[in-house]
Order: structure tokens, then C-alpha cells, then sequence
């Protein structure tokens, strides 16, 4: 019996999203990302001259957002 693998499985998900990959994940437009790494919001490192987003920061980011909108209620 032969088991073919998917190769979109085989691959390791990502840890770091580069910025359009990070505007795609949040929905958001490149300018905001941009602003919600300038003002703490959303956390990022740089790699030379690359900005990355980690992907724990978007879940962290999206964590804020529910707390802020049941602080609200």
C-alpha cells in the first residue's frame, strides 16, 4: 500500500509572517500593521532589513482586541 503524503503538510507552518502575510492574517491594511507595530500594539523583530511578525503576536494582538471589546460591554 503506497501513502501519498500532501505536500502542503509535509511543510512546517510558519512562525514569522512577513508583513503581507500579516496584513492577510489580520485583515487588515499594510499602513495599519505598520501603525500597530509602531505604537506597541502588535509585536514585531527585524531581521536585517526585514520586518517580521511573529504569528504568536498576532494571536496575542487578536487576544487584546476580544479583551477590549468585552471591557466594553
Amino acid at each position: 500500500m503506497v501513502i501519498k503524503s500532501d505536500r502542503r503538510t509535509a511543510e512546517a507552518a510558519p512562525v514569522l509572517y512577513r508583513i503581507p502575510q500579516a496584513t492577510r492574517a489580520l485583515g487588515l491594511s499594510r499602513t495599519v500593521v505598520y501603525d500597530l507595530i509602531r505604537t506597541g500594539r502588535l509585536r514585531a523583530v527585524k531581521e536585517g532589513r526585514t520586518r517580521l511578525v511573529p504569528v504568536t503576536a498576532v494571536a496575542e494582538y487578536v487576544e487584546l482586541l476580544e479583551r477590549e471589546a468585552g471591557a466594553r460591554r
